[in-house]
């Protein structure tokens, strides 16, 4: 099981717990990592238990679902029960003001931003059957979304561009910085935290000189965040946190150089930058020394995110960036992703939620069976399309 990617686990432990003798049944976040299909087919299992008799208690952050299955809900926020209600009738916003005690925006609608200049490319890159010649070029301020069902390649192919996994044939090319240098070590001040770099969002979608040519991409991650690609792991408790230490040593883990002078740590210079990312990014903890492994998900994501704050990129892939987080810190979250945008960051996101894809990003490919099948311009997709080309196995568009 432990060879299985995280989705596909996710679905082994679902299996394992329907049981013929099962009288209560607990499913926390169980869609988290599936896809539309996958999701259907437990809710068909779910309709099956309840006409059993098995009592389901369903816990989600996907509204949506909620709504489709549910009789009853309840609703918590910092700890406390504040509603129990029955779901006929109540609609999302009347459960996000429950839950958040605000409104929250929908994202859906926005218009695509402007695409700067090509920051990196990819060409023909693959690795056995799991990650089949795909291309693609990422372009500074633009957030190009990945779809696609559980092993249609969209980890494996994050995996190979971060030099995870060694890619067997094709290139990756990196681009000059035709603005200013956005690559200065952030100093331990809270402004320079908020603005790691410089705005490119207005910059033509040109492709600048060739500054470094890779044949099968990097060979190490070390290799990736020396050439300024960052990534945000699938699961952050087993690949992206170290849960026993505190957010000071997770949130400054990327660039030890920024905090260190002679070779030693400067923990006053440290603990200011950390103070400035816990502002920045409204981290609810009760200090920068408290373990990462005692915070909600949402503000242990949040530390991740401070990671790539510490050490700015150029080019930073999410991979379910918003995996297990709640509705209010979610929309947080976006809002942080909005800002690197703006700083003209180049971001590759994967994600099981195409609502979420949908609102954030400004071109969505979709992966099926190892290949990028097609890609898609803001305004161009639905739900629909969307889900079309992830069941085909055929080429799609260019994905230039």
């Amino acid at each position: 099981v432990s060879a299985l990617g995280i989705g596909q686990q996710q679905m082994v432990e679902i299996a394992r717990n329907l049981q013929d003798d099962t009288r209560i049944l607990v499913l926390d976040e169980p869609t988290a990592m599936l896809t539309p299909r996958e999701t259907s087919y437990l809710f068909e299992q779910i309709v099956h238990l309840t006409a059993r008799g098995v009592a389901i208690v369903y816990v989600s952050h996907r509204l949506e679902e909620l709504r489709r299955i549910a009789d009853r809900v309840a609703v918590l926020r910092d700890g406390r029960l504040v509603d129990v209600r029955a779901m006929a009738g109540m609609s999302e916003d009347d459960l996000v003001r429950r839950m958040v005690g605000r409104s929250v925006s929908d994202l859906e609608h926005r218009p695509r931003r402007t695409a700067g200049p090509v920051v990196m490319s990819v060409e023909g890159i693959g690795r056995g059957h799991a990650v089949q010649d795909v291309s693609l070029q990422l372009r500074a301020g633009e957030v190009f979304g990945i779809a696609g069902l559980v092993g249609s390649g969209r980890t494996e192919l994050l995996r190979l561009l971060f030099g995870a996994d060694r890619a067997d044939r094709g290139h990756v090319t990196l681009h000059e910085d035709t603005t200013q240098n956005t690559n200065t070590p952030a100093a331990a001040t809270a402004p320079q935290a908020q603005a790691a770099t410089k705005s490119v969002a207005n910059a033509p979608a040109a492709v600048p000189p060739v500054r470094k040519r890779l044949a099968r991409g990097f060979a190490t991650p070390l290799q990736a965040i020396a050439a300024g690609v960052g990534l945000v792991t699938e699961d952050r408790k087993s690949q992206g946190l170290l849960l026993a230490q505190p957010i000071r040593v997770n949130a400054t883990l990327s660039d030890l150089g920024a905090i260190a002078s002679g070779g030693w740590l400067q923990r006053a210079r440290e603990h200011q930058l950390v103070q400035g990312f816990v502002r920045t990014l409204g981290i609810r903890c009760q200090s920068p020394e408290q373990p990462v492994g005692q915070l909600s998900g949402g503000n242990q994501q949040k530390v991740v995110f401070a990671r790539w704050l510490h050490r700015p990129v150029r080019v930073l892939m999410l991979d379910e960036p918003t995996r297990g987080v709640d509705v209010g810190a979610r929309a947080e979250l976006y809002g942080e992703l909005d800002r690197m945008a703006a700083e003209g960051r180049a971001l590759l996101m994967v994600s099981s939620d195409l609502r979420e894809l949908m609102a954030m990003a400004d071109r969505i490919g979709v992966m099926s069976a190892g290949r990028l099948v097609a890609v898609f311009e803001r305004g161009e997709w639905t739900e629909q399309s969307l889900l079309a080309a992830a069941f085909s196995d055929s080429a799609g568009r260019s994905a230039a």
